[in-house]
């Protein structure tokens, strides 16, 4: 499995393009905005995206899913709490942050996520784990050992809660009650900023350390 990262957009989200080898398959995890070197990666190595998973459809993660989905020709996955934030500028934050962007909308997901699902795509296996407090609908994908969180776990840091929909207590209980029961060595992929660990943060998130 290889795994490529775009920081895309005015506010630099993770873009995750994960591939194999040797048939050249592929997914993206959160197209971003502004998706150009997304898509000009998945020219060069000439792969076949099967679909675009999102963490969550804030405007800044689910901005460039149009012009991806017709590039590659693929289905969108998100979870039905926010189904309806792709074709709403309002819910998706677009409007209200008209100096970053102007009003953002796609069509509909063709398909929905929720807890417990288990996305069979390119030869790997994707474990959705709905981890709400950042959003209603977020997300997150554990594929082996690799956890792609969206914006619920940073490196020491969490996402912020002040936003419609947003909860602090459910964003600590997704963090403490799903992430941190994972092996400590899962590598962390996070929306924005650098990768970390599970184990890393337990030990070392100011906001959320674990309950000993």
């Amino acid at each position: 499995m290889r795994i490529d990262a775009f920081a895309l957009g005015p506010l630099q989200t993770n873009a995750y393009l994960i591939s194999t080898e040797p048939d050249r398959k592929a997914i993206i995890i959160d197209p971003g905005m502004m998706p150009a070197r997304l898509l000009a990666k998945v020219q060069e190595l000439q792969l076949q995206v099967e679909a675009i998973l999102l963490t969550h459809a804030h405007f800044d993660h689910m901005g460039g899913v149009e012009e991806v989905r017709k590039s590659c020709g693929c289905p969108v996955y998100v979870h039905d709490l926010e189904a309806d934030w792709l074709t709403d500028a309002r819910k998706n934050g677009s409007m209200r942050w008209s100096e970053m962007t102007e009003p953002l909308t796609t069509d509909p997901a063709e398909y929905s996520l929720d807890e417990g699902q288990l996305l069979k795509l390119i030869g790997l296996e994707f474990r959705v784990y709905h981890t709400p407090g950042h959003s209603p609908g977020s997300v997150s994908f554990l594929c082996g050992e690799h956890l792609f969180s969206g914006d619920v776990l940073f490196r020491q840091s969490v996402g912020r809660t002040d936003l419609p929909g947003g909860k602090e207590r459910d964003l600590f209980d997704s963090i403490r009650g799903k992430l941190y029961t994972f092996a400590p060595h899962t590598r962390v992929y996070p929306g924005h900023g650098p990768q970390t660990t599970i184990g890393y943060e337990m030990e070392n998130n100011p906001y959320v350390p674990a309950i000993r």
